[in-house]
């Protein structure tokens, strides 16, 4: 079992009046990837910089390997690597001549430093533009060339705000590799996004902050338990359905093993069953579509499992209730995230 790399215990910041982070706990393991998100505000910029050293907080402790974390020089604060959603580069230097003072910053110099600032380079597949200025690259070679800049002293700890925020997707896929390459070698990362996906992607633990309090600190397999569905069906029926009907089938569905719950959404080929409002489980629904027109009553159908769809759909079929179109799909992070912090907007 993988031991203890950082400890949070309790950390508390306010600003004036406003709590902004409210008793944060949470944990990172050697070798793990923690997810630590939160809407607009939640406390997370505030939580990593009580993390790094960089903002003294109101209570609370920070411990890397058991060293405590302190706003002045420490030991602790050269096992981590910092990658700001800011960008932090110099953009009349070179990458070489970027990283070369980056890794003054920690101390090296002479031939280590020499061969970090390659192997850093290496790392983010920016070898060949090492004599090139910043003021060149794309906005994906500048988040990569952050992150370079964050691993020359071989930090045990990485934490990466919003890296990938305006990239293109190959830069984006690329950062991917990199961080995943890192984690093989053992590296712990801490990784902030408000892209459910990349966490969902790199995160192998999620810490949930809203209104500055942890809400969730699990696995993401533990994180799909807190919903009552874990998937969800999507049956649009060919023809229409009498009243009695209907509500005959829509018991027969609610008593059927998987299912956790039955909602009626409109008509097939309908605005407002097209758009469809958020499943029993909140999952994305896809699949391939049948053909075209208006039908029956479409209907969302929560499963326990994916696994179940095949016994619904077998059984719509021995009632006779032809399918116009149906599609199934998991629950997923953002279902969660939404779930656990509400859907309003937070600007």
């Amino acid at each position: 079992m993988s031991t203890v790399l950082l400890s949070v215990n309790q950390l508390s910041k306010s600003y004036g009046g406003r709590r902004a982070v409210d008793g944060v706990s949470f944990q990172v393991k050697h070798g793990q990837t923690v997810g630590l998100i939160g809407p607009n505000g939640a406390g997370k910029s505030s939580t990593v910089s009580m993390i790094c050293g960089l903002l003294r907080s109101d209570g609370g402790s920070v411990e890397l390997e058991g060293q405590a974390m302190a706003q002045g020089q420490n030991g602790a604060k050269l096992k981590i690597g910092l990658v700001p959603q800011d960008l932090a580069l110099y953009e009349d230097l070179s990458a070489i001549e970027n990283l070369k003072l980056f890794g003054a910053l920690y101390g090296l110099k002479g031939a280590l430093l020499k061969e970090r600032c390659a192997q850093a380079l290496d790392m983010v597949r920016l070898a060949d533009r090492a004599g090139d200025k910043p003021s060149t690259f794309s906005g994906g070679m500048k988040r990569r060339l952050n992150i370079a800049a964050a691993l020359l002293h071989e930090p045990r700890l990485l934490i990466l705000d919003e890296p990938t925020v305006g990239v293109d997707p190959q830069s984006r896929n690329a950062i991917f590799d990199t961080l995943e390459a890192l984690k093989a070698r053992g590296m712990a990362l801490i990784y902030t996004s408000h892209y459910m996906e990349e966490v969902e992607r790199l995160a192998d633990h999620i810490v949930i902050i809203d209104h500055g309090k942890v809400l969730a600190d699990e696995s993401p397999a533990d994180l799909y338990r807190r919903l009552p569905a874990q998937a969800a069906l999507r049956a649009e029926l060919a023809q229409p359905l009498p009243p009695a009907r209907l509500a005959e089938l829509l018991a027969g569905l609610r008593g059927l093993p998987g299912v956790s719950g039955v909602s009626e959404l409109g008509r097939a080929g309908s605005a407002a069953a097209s758009a469809g409002p958020d499943s029993a489980a909140g999952a994305r629904l896809e699949g391939a579509a049948g053909p075209a027109g208006a039908g029956g009553p479409v209907l969302e159908i929560g499963l326990a499992a994916t696994a179940h769809a095949a016994s619904v759909l077998a059984w719509l079929d021995a009632q006779g209730c032809a399918l116009q179109h149906f599609a199934t799909a998991r629950t997923n992070l953002e279902d969660i995230f939404l779930n656990l912090t509400g859907r309003s907007l937070r600007d």
